[in-house]
């Protein structure tokens, strides 16, 4: 489950091990390769004093700026990383290391640690990562026949047991009024009723604005719920005057 070399661009972690005076050599967390982050990829704006951003020992988040495969010569720069980029790598690490924890764990319970080799190379077959196994438990996707059957078993029990589920919202601002101005409170609930129906919370914001939304654990299930919502107003409309914003 580890590639030799990062791509061009790709987002990785790093650890700081040797300062020099116009760069610092780096160990490269997910791979067994090392870096070299050069001064001008530190920060923005000119260093005096490479030592004032950087330190031995540091893990830190970098961009991969320069591959030469044939000599396994890798760049990094810290300066090319956003704040968001930094976040998400981080979580995405941490999420990496604690579903290998729960796949080791398995292997444990179902007494096969000394085999824990073998399985690794069957789940690669199934996922690139630990991550990607760990969804496709939580999706109720884990196929069978390709893990031992009492480690998958374990492997989603464990999961099961630590992991909350995905929940996916979707909401949609809706304005509804009446065109003739007679029984339109009437109307108005009678449409909101036969959307409620649908599983769609209806929630008021203050005549003529409401909020329509859905939750669960499938993004495509919520949005379809909201869009049969969508469908049920605009039967109204003639009655209603329908306007409805994602």
């Amino acid at each position: 489950m580890q590639k030799e070399l990062p791509n061009m661009g790709e987002i990785i972690l790093v650890n700081i091990t040797k300062i020099m005076p116009h760069g610092a050599y780096c160990e490269l967390v997910e791979y067994k390769a090392d870096a070299y982050l050069p001064i001008s990829e530190v920060a923005s704006g000119w260093i005096k004093n490479i030592h004032e951003f950087i330190r031995e020992g540091q893990r830190d988040v970098a961009k991969v700026v320069f591959v030469d495969p044939t000599r396994r010569a890798l760049d990094v720069s810290l300066k090319k990383v956003t704040s968001k980029e930094k976040k998400d790598k981080i979580n995405e690490y941490n999420l990496e290391k604690r579903a290998e924890k729960f796949f080791v764990q398995a292997a444990q319970a179902a007494h096969k640690e000394n085999k824990l080799d073998e399985i690794k190379k069957k789940a690669a077959q199934l996922a690139h990562t630990y991550s990607e196994m760990l969804d496709m438990v939580v999706e109720n996707k884990l196929p069978s026949g390709v893990l031992d059957a009492d480690v998958k078993k374990a492997f989603e029990e464990i999961v099961a047991k630590n992991v909350k589920p995905k929940e996916y919202e979707v909401g949609y601002s809706v304005e509804l009024r009446a065109i003739n101005g007679k029984g339109g409170a009437t109307t108005i609930r009678k449409a909101f009723g036969e959307v409620e129906a649908l599983g769609v919370e209806v929630l008021y914001e203050g005549a003529p604005h409401y909020k329509i939304s859905a939750k669960g654990s499938s993004y495509p299930a919520v949005e379809g719920k909201i869009k049969e919502a969508t469908k049920v107003l605009e039967k109204y409309k003639g009655q209603l005057s329908v306007e409805v914003k994602k």
